[in-house]
């Protein structure tokens, strides 16, 4: 249902889809409300096309309505299973996040909120972000900004991201094939044991580990000890719901990158793994190379 409240806004954006504004960049865009001070009801479109990208706008006033798209072709069907999350700065104000559909908005990310840093996630087919500035006598000072990523709602270590399906992560024994898949596939992998965990909040702690080696990683969440080293170390976010047993074994470590921290996926003992790789290995169906010396 269309809120009261909202309806001088719906014929705005009705109105402003037709003048459609693109940004130069395809993945950040930053603008400024200046540009329209005068007119504080105008809602200005902002055109992004990457997986990941931020955006900043300065001094807000009016609204602008952000539509977020894959960067690579994909069939209606995958799009559909796209999601967006969204990671406010801790310096963000000025303004509300609204997801936009169909004329209806809802409230995503008060401002009050966004000083929290915390990670909000929602289905692209959802709606768009309708951002709108809260009026103030002076603009002076405001600024909204977040991160931004478009991430599959199916895939290795996605049911273990707790902002992408809130209350229902579960740590259960991934199978063969997920295992196989997620080594080939995740955004790191590699095998360490775990050195500590710390307190977190009540989704995730943290934990530090120490890989003795590296298969594959997509940004450079584990740094390199050197040649008296000769391990890696870095920081892994466990969901609360799984528990992490410091020193002991060595396991199979494989997750996903949100916003520059790894998020652990599937971890089998690195023993179970290596039998496994060996018999896919010798079945001529292992999906990819790792090397395991």
């Amino acid at each position: 249902m269309l809120r009261p409240w909202a309806a001088h806004w719906v014929a705005a954006v009705l109105l402003c889809r037709a003048v459609a504004q693109y940004s130069s960049d395809q993945c950040s865009w930053r603008g400024s409300g200046l540009s329209h001070e005068s007119h504080r009801r105008d809602v200005e479109q902002v055109y992004l096309r990457c997986s990941q990208g931020s955006l900043e706008w300065l001094y807000p006033t009016g609204a602008i309505i952000v539509n977020l798209r894959s960067n690579i072709e994909s069939s209606p069907g995958h799009m559909s299973g796209l999601h967006v999350c969204i990671k406010p700065q801790v310096y963000s104000q000025g303004s509300h996040v609204y997801l936009e559909h169909a004329g209806d908005l809802r409230l995503l990310l008060a401002e009050k909120d966004q000083a929290q840093g915390t990670v909000h996630c929602f289905s692209l087919a959802e709606g768009v972000l309708f951002v709108e500035a809260i009026p103030q006598a002076d603009i002076s000072r405001r600024i909204t900004a977040f991160q931004y990523e478009l991430v599959p709602s199916q895939g290795p270590a996605m049911h273990m991201f707790p902002y992408l399906q809130p209350g229902l992560v579960a740590c259960k024994p991934c199978s063969d094939e997920e295992v196989l898949m997620a080594v080939c596939t995740s955004d790191f992998a590699g095998s360490g044991v775990f050195q500590g965990v710390a307190p977190g909040t009540n989704k995730h702690s943290m934990a530090t580990v120490t890989l003795r080696r590296l298969f594959h990683q997509k940004s450079r969440v584990f740094a390199w000890g050197g040649a008296r080293g000769r391990s890696w170390s870095g920081r892994i976010n466990v969901p609360a719901q799984c528990s992490v047993r410091p020193g002991g074994d060595e396991y199979l470590l494989t997750g996903s990158v949100h916003f520059g921290e790894a998020w652990l996926g599937c971890a089998p003992r690195y023993k179970d793994f290596l039998k496994l790789y060996i018999q896919v290995q010798n079945a001529g169906t292992n999906p990819c190379q790792v090397d395991t010396n």
